[in-house]
């Protein structure tokens, strides 16, 4: 429809998708003492999930929100009593502007909610064991234009993830490294 009134329009899929279904732009999976999931929430995490994306003029956020909107026209949660879902900016999605109406926080936990495990006990106090930041919105992709290739848009709806790199190395090797004027260049890739 947004294409037939002369719209820019396209079609996003977002691979491992978020559900935030309380809007804590986290995915809290609960398990007891015993490592058994414990399901208190309606938390979830989607295989994939597609919406589409329209090129919007924003006077009513401001010219910095400008660009591709995200438009759901199959939201699972009620925004304002209605079963709506944006428009969104990517921008504001990737800046982490979740405070911004038309459902930016939620678009957000979509592509980069922190998935999150955790021990919950019986006197209803739990405890974090687990955090990944990059389980979620693995590769969010659109179809390019007059072929049948995909483009990878992640860029558009998040930072590169940082990698950490841990390791260890003894004080003699480390001394000898500084001696010897040696410089270790790690990458992440």
């Amino acid at each position: 429809v947004l294409r037939s009134l002369g719209i820019p329009t396209r079609v996003i899929t977002n691979f491992n998708s978020a559900h935030d279904t309380n809007i804590n732009l986290s995915i809290d999976k609960c398990i007891d003492i015993s490592g058994k999931t414990l399901y208190l929430n309606e938390d979830s995490v989607w295989n994939f999930h597609v919406w589409n994306e329209s090129w919007f003029i924003r006077r009513d956020l401001g010219s910095f929100y400008d660009g591709w909107q995200v438009l759901d026209a199959t939201p699972q949660e009620r925004s304002k009593g209605i079963f709506q879902c944006g428009p969104a900016s990517t921008r504001a999605i990737k800046e982490g502007d979740v405070n911004l109406d038309y459902d930016s926080s939620f678009v957000f936990a979509e592509v980069n909610a922190d998935y999150v495990t955790w021990i919950c006990y019986s006197n209803k106090r739990k405890e974090r064991i687990y955090s990944d930041t990059r389980k979620i919105g693995k590769s969010i992709s659109t179809k390019a234009v007059g072929t049948k290739s995909r483009v990878d848009i992640t860029d558009n709806y998040k930072y590169p993830e940082v990698k950490e790199i841990s390791f260890k190395i003894s004080y003699s090797q480390y001394k000898n490294s500084l001696r010897d004027d040696r410089k270790i260049l790690v990458t992440a890739v």
